[in-house]
C-alpha cells in the first residue's frame, strides 16, 4: 500500500513541476490547476471526513504559518514605506468592511442565517498574497504611481485580520463568547501577536547576525523554527499567531545576516510546496459532484465582492486622498483574489463543530476556483485597459529578494607593468557600459575610483556586472586532464583549434587559473567547460 501511495505522490508532485512551468507561460496562476488536481485526485473519496478534519485543519495552519512568513520576508520595506498607511488600512479597516458587507449580502440576499453570513465574511474578506505576487511577477506587470507594493503589502497583512474575525465569529457561534470575552480576545489578538512578533524578530536578528552555523544548511532551519515559534507561542496564549509570524517575516526579510540569500531560494521552494499542498487539499476535500449546490452562492458571493463589496472598501480607504486615482482605485478593487487563506479558515471554522447549514467549504472551494481563474487570468488585461502598467517600472524591486533575483556579482585581478591599464586614467580605459570599476585595492587601502584616477602597477582591481544565468550559454562541466593525454603540455589554442569546448577555468592543486590563449596544460588539471 505504501508504494502506491509513494508512486501517486511522485506523480502529482512532477504533474506539479510540470503546470508550475505552464503557468508562467500561459500567466494563469499554477494554484488554480493544483485545485483541480486535487478535485480529480479526490474523486469519490470519501478518506478525509468531518472526524479527520482537525488533520487537515493543523497541517493547513502549518502551511499558511510559512506562507505567511515567508510574505513578510519578502516584502522590501523601503518600498512599502510610503504607502504603510493605506496599506495597513486595507488590511484592517479593509477587511472588516469587506467582512462585514459580504456578511449582510449572503444574510439579504442568498437568505443564510445571520451568524454563517458574518462567518463567510470573515472567511473570504483577506485577499491572497501567492497569487497576486504570481501574476505580478510571471506577466512581470510594473505598475504606476506604487500600486504594486501597495498589493503586496495589502495581500501579505491582510490575513491576521480576518482569521481574527473568523475566530471571533466561531467563538459566538460555540456561545462561548460574552462581552467581556470579545474585548479580551480582540486585544489578546492584537496585542501578543505584535508584542512576541516583535521580541521574537529581535532576538532571531541578534542570534543570525552572531551565531556560526557551521552546518550548511542549519541557518534555514533555524529560520524555519523560528517562524513556527513566532506563530506557537502569542497562539497559545489567545494571541494572533499570523499577526507574529508576519511581524518576524518583515525583519528578518529586512535584515542584513550571512547567507540571506539561501534563505530567499529555500523559503522560495518550501513556500510554493505550501501553497501546493493547500490548494491540491482543498481540491481532494471537494466533492464534485456535489458542487453543483455551491456553485450558483459562489459564485453570486464572487460577484458581488467584484462590483461593490471589495470596490466600496477600498474606496473608503483610498478614496480620501487624490494622489490615487479613479483608475488605480479600480484596479486595487479588482485585485482582490480570495485564495490560500480562506482555504484554511473555512477548514478551520469546518473543524470547529459549529452547525451550519451551508457547505462553507464547498462554496468557499467555487470562491476560490472563480476568483482566480476569472480575476486572476484577467489582471493584466484589466491594467492595460485602466492603463495603469508602467513599462519603466520593474515589479521585483517591490520585493526583498530583488537582488538575489538579479545578481550583481564582482571578479577582481592585480594591474602588473605589462597590464593595458597602467598608467592610464579610469575614464581612458574604455569599460563596456554593462561593467563598474567599482573599487581599487591600493596598499591595503581602498580608493573609490572616479574619471580622471590614475591606475597603477599593483592595484587590485574589482569589477562589478549583473550576473547571467548562462542557459542560452551551455552548462558548465568539470573534467580532469590525465597523464598521458595528448593535451599535456600543449597550450589552450591548440585545444581551441581541434574544436573542443572552451575552457574557462582550471584548477591545478589549491590554485585557480583563469586561463588564456597560451596557458599550457598539465597531467591532473581539472579544466571546467562550457558545453556546446
Amino acid at each position: 500500500m505504501i508504494n502506491i501511495i509513494l508512486i501517486v505522490t511522485a506523480v502529482i508532485i512532477i504533474i506539479s513541476v510540470w503546470l508550475n512551468n505552464m503557468s508562467h507561460k500561459m500567466g494563469i496562476p499554477v494554484l488554480l490547476a493544483f485545485i483541480i488536481l486535487g478535485m480529480f485526485a479526490g474523486w469519490n473519496n470519501d478518506t478525509i471526513g468531518p472526524d479527520n478534519y482537525w488533520i487537515v485543519k493543523d497541517v493547513s495552519t502549518v502551511a499558511l504559518i510559512i506562507i505567511m512568513f515567508y510574505g513578510g520576508f519578502g516584502t522590501r520595506w523601503d518600498s512599502a514605506k510610503p504607502i504603510i498607511r493605506e496599506s495597513v488600512l486595507l488590511a484592517t479597516v479593509g477587511v472588516v468592511l469587506t467582512a462585514a458587507l459580504t456578511g449582510l449580502f449572503c444574510h439579504y440576499v442568498l437568505s443564510w442565517q445571520w451568524m454563517e453570513s458574518f462567518l463567510m465574511g470573515s472567511v473570504i474578506a483577506s485577499t491572497d498574497a501567492a497569487s497576486v505576487f504570481s501574476i505580478l511577477r510571471s506577466r512581470k506587470l510594473g505598475l504606476k504611481n506604487h500600486t504594486a507594493p501597495i498589493l503586496e503589502m495589502e495581500s501579505g497583512s491582510n490575513d491576521p485580520c480576518s482569521y481574527m474575525l473568523t475566530v471571533i465569529m466561531i467563538s459566538i457561534m460555540q456561545g462561548t463568547a460574552s462581552g467581556l470575552h470579545l474585548a479580551w480576545m480582540i486585544f489578546a489578538q492584537i496585542a501578543f501577536g505584535l508584542l512576541f512578533g516583535a521580541l521574537i524578530a529581535k532576538g532571531a536578528i541578534f542570534a543570525l547576525k552572531r551565531v556560526v552555523f557551521l552546518t550548511s544548511g542549519f541557518d534555514s532551519l533555524f529560520i524555519l523554527g523560528t517562524a513556527i515559534l513566532a506563530y506557537s507561542v502569542p497562539a497559545a496564549l489567545g494571541g494572533n499567531g499570523f499577526l507574529s509570524v508576519y511581524i518576524v517575516g518583515i525583519a528578518l526579510g529586512n535584515a542584513n545576516f550571512s547567507r540571506k540569500k539561501t534563505q530567499v531560494h529555500f523559503f522560495d521552494g518550501v513556500t510554493s510546496l505550501m501553497q501546493v499542498c493547500l490548494f491540491f487539499m482543498l481540491g481532494f476535500m471537494s466533492n464534485p459532484t456535489s458542487l453543483y449546490k455551491a456553485m450558483l452562492p459562489a459564485l453570486a458571493i464572487v460577484l458581488f465582492l467584484l462590483v461593490a463589496g471589495r470596490p466600496f472598501s477600498v474606496l473608503a480607504i483610498l478614496g480620501w486622498s487624490k494622489k490615487h486615482k479613479r483608475n488605480q482605485r479600480l484596479l486595487v478593487s479588482f485585485v482582490g483574489l480570495r485564495g490560500a487563506a480562506s482555504i484554511v479558515f473555512a477548514i478551520i471554522a469546518v473543524a470547529s463543530n459549529i452547525y451550519l447549514e451551508n457547505n462553507i467549504l464547498d462554496v468557499v472551494f467555487c470562491i476560490v476556483l472563480l476568483s482566480i481563474a476569472l480575476q486572476g487570468s484577467l489582471i493584466p488585461q484589466v491594467a492595460k485597459k485602466l492603463d495603469m502598467i508602467d513599462e519603466n517600472e520593474d515589479v521585483l524591486k517591490t520585493f526583498s529578494d530583488y537582488s538575489e533575483t538579479y545578481d550583481v556579482q564582482f571578479s577582481g585581478f592585480e594591474l602588473t607593468e605589462k597590464s593595458a591599464w597602467s598608467g592610464k586614467q579610469v575614464k581612458e580605459i574604455g569599460l563596456p557600459k554593462s561593467l563598474l570599476l567599482a573599487v581599487i585595492m591600493r596598499d591595503g587601502k581602498r580608493i573609490t575610483p572616479r574619471g580622471n584616477t590614475l591606475l597603477r602597477a599593483g592595484d587590485k582591481i574589482i569589477l562589478c556586472s549583473r550576473s547571467y544565468d548562462g542557459q542560452a550559454m551551455g552548462e558548465l562541466k568539470e573534467q580532469q586532464i590525465p597523464a598521458g593525454n595528448k593535451y599535456v603540455g600543449k597550450t589552450l589554442d591548440t585545444w581551441s583549434k581541434d574544436g573542443h569546448d572552451l575552457i574557462v577555468l582550471i584548477r591545478r592543486g589549491d590554485d585557480t587559473i583563469i586561463p588564456k590563449g597560451n596557458t599550457v596544460l598539465r597531467a591532473d588539471d581539472y579544466i571546467v567547460v562550457i558545453d556546446k
